[in-house]
């Protein structure tokens, strides 16, 4: 009975002790989540702030750049997409959509990610592919095809799934963040034995289908090569014009659907002329290894602070002479 009543001392010890912010997340179960994510998404579709539960002094971003509600956004999207995802992680209290968004007759590629806290929406950040933006060599040529690849009719046919994957066949929480990041170690190392990914590994960047590889998940090892070349989710790899992925994030991992949210900046080889890019990869695992990736990513102008989020909120506008595009 004495120990007992220790072990209870104790837990309530601990709980009164526990920053607010986590007890409040744990509190927000999948279903709460989802309610959240819609009423935000909801409320920026029909430009009504007041109709979602939004905190006081909520922070938002669109391509890390700082917007207040009302604006940006709210007044240019007018109703979600064809592709529509929404995933869910109770432990860190968040939930991302991945999917396609309309700007009038415009379509856009989105994933937007928000932060619930003691019953309120306290943070978004929406990352954005338009089809006039510039791309990985510059801005959009009249007549071609858009620069930065936004291609949301192969996403239509292309999608990530949305699916809840048996218990017995999940990683656990940690071992999907470790092999998320083992992508992006292998990206900075240029070792793709580093990865822990299945052979013929599909990646969309903007919807298409990554260069230098090709989206036809899942294939074999034969299939996934051509001439002796890979056709992969790390194809080209060895000669990427990469120095390191910096400013890396992992704020959303979903257990049911094994899809992992991430978040990170390139940075090129120095004196490279190619610009900078700022991402967010979805990482779909299967069998402990992933299957699929899907970004929405964004070429930001050399003085830009991206991402502009906690830890490295106000980091990473680099001078160009290390690699930031050379503009």
């Amino acid at each position: 009975m004495m120990k007992l009543c220790r072990r209870a001392s104790l837990t309530t010890l601990l709980l009164a002790l526990a920053p607010a912010t986590v007890l409040a997340q744990s509190a927000c179960d999948r279903n709460c989540l989802r309610n959240a994510l819609d009423s935000y998404l909801h409320a920026v579709t029909t430009n009504t702030p007041e109709s979602a539960p939004l905190a006081y002094a909520m922070r938002q971003t669109e391509n890390a750049v700082n917007v207040p509600v009302g604006a940006g956004v709210w007044q240019s999207v007018t109703a979600l997409g064809d592709v529509q995802r929404r995933y869910f992680d109770p432990v860190s209290g968040q939930a991302a959509y991945y999917g396609g968004v309309m700007e009038g007759e415009e379509g856009a590629l989105v994933t937007v990610r928000v932060r619930v806290e003691n019953d309120s929406i306290t943070e978004a950040e929406w990352y954005i592919a338009r089809a006039n933006d510039p791309g990985m060599r510059g801005e959009r040529k009249p007549g071609e095809p858009p620069a930065n690849l936004l291609n949301l009719d192969y996403l239509k046919r292309n999608g990530p799934p949305q699916r809840t994957v048996p218990t017995a066949e999940r990683a656990d929480r940690d071992t999907l963040i470790r092999i998320a990041d083992s992508y992006f170690d292998a990206l900075t190392s240029h070792d793709r034995t580093v990865a822990m990914v299945h052979p013929g590994c599909g990646r969309a960047e903007n919807g298409s289908p990554a260069p230098g590889g090709q989206f036809l998940p899942p294939l074999n090892p034969d299939q996934a090569r051509t001439n002796g070349e890979v056709r992969d989710c790390l194809a080209g790899l060895e000669n990427f014009d990469l120095s390191m992925v910096v400013a890396r994030r992992i704020p959303l991992v979903d257990v049911e659907a094994q899809a992992v949210l991430s978040y990170g900046v390139f940075i090129r080889r120095p004196g490279s002329s190619t610009p900078r890019n700022v991402f967010s990869e979805w990482f779909f695992i299967e069998q402990a290894k992933i299957r699929t990736v899907y970004t929405s990513m964004f070429y930001p102008p050399a003085t830009l602070a991206v991402p502009n989020w906690p830890p490295y909120e106000g980091h990473w506008p680099l001078p160009a002479e290390i690699g930031s595009g050379g503009n």
